[in-house]
């Protein structure tokens, strides 16, 4: 990395403006989760709504304010995504392989906020979007390309690897390092709220991946339906619902742990 690069990186993280619009992202990322947690509950008893960002999305745009709400949402993803990406200069790992292998997660944690935060300005531009479409759109893209097959099972499975590394984070605490925890019961409602919720979101993007896989191997595009997709598909395994509610609720847990982090992340 240039010098310029990590200069220009450093007095980003170090603006104080920067560091309360990042924790507005989480802040507001925190909001999202807890809208498509509830939504995905409410799947249980035959809501047709969508259980992901666009959904959560359009849930804010009809409430008053809730254009202002949703302006919000794609300031603070966006500020979200410009310190996320600024990390990825100023890592400390003395390691080159897992210094490189650090830089990569950041930086795709920082195209996903920016993915959300586009998905937010073009709902608050009075547009609307559908994350399941895109999903769809995106396969039935790379399936018509040569060795898209090969591609598309390939994006499944690094999906699908995500939602394991976030069941790991949250059952092993990793998400602890990112935050200053504090003290007595309030720290271990965070430490709960936080294995819970990463767990909740590593299932959900692990059925993602494998919808993907799936789309990959009969060709159908229209299987890789997204967040929304696999929420729904869960409904059809034994005990679908209650393994959906469950995931729901920790949906939920996971929006209250990232406003947790708004509040205690170390930026």
């Amino acid at each position: 990395m240039t010098n310029s690069a990590k200069s220009a990186a450093r007095t980003a993280t170090n603006s104080r403006a920067l560091e309360i619009l990042a924790r507005t992202g989480f802040a507001v990322l925190g909001l999202l989760h807890i809208l498509i947690g509830a939504i995905a509950i409410g799947l249980v008893g035959g809501s047709g709504e969508s259980a992901d960002q666009s959904g959560a999305l359009s849930e804010l745009a009809s409430k008053p304010g809730g254009i202002v709400v949703i302006w919000l949402v794609a300031i603070g993803l966006f500020a979200l995504t410009l310190w996320q990406i600024a990390q990825v200069f100023l890592l400390h790992e003395p390691d080159p392989k897992k210094k490189w292998g650090r830089r990569v997660s950041e930086l795709g944690k920082g195209i996903a906020y920016g993915a959300v935060g586009a998905t937010a300005l073009t709902f608050a531009l009075g547009g609307s979007s559908s994350s399941s479409n895109s999903s769809q759109s995106l396969s039935a893209k790379l399936l018509a390309s040569p060795g898209g097959v090969v591609l598309l099972v390939i994006v499944g499975l690094v999906v699908a690897g995500i939602g394991v590394a976030f069941v790991v984070q949250g059952v092993l605490k990793k998400f602890e390092k990112h935050l200053v925890i504090p003290a007595g019961t309030t720290g271990k409602v965070v430490r709960g709220l936080g294995i819970g919720g990463y767990v909740a979101k590593g299932i959900a993007l692990f059925v993602v991946g494998v919808l993907f896989v799936v789309a990959a191997v009969t060709a159908d595009p229209e299987k890789a339906s997204g967040l929304d997709g696999a929420l729904k598909a869960l409904i059809d395994l034994p005990f679908g619902k209650v393994i959906l509610v469950a995931v729901g609720i920790g949906l939920i847990a996971y929006g209250l742990f990232c406003a947790a982090r708004a509040r205690w992340a170390k930026l």
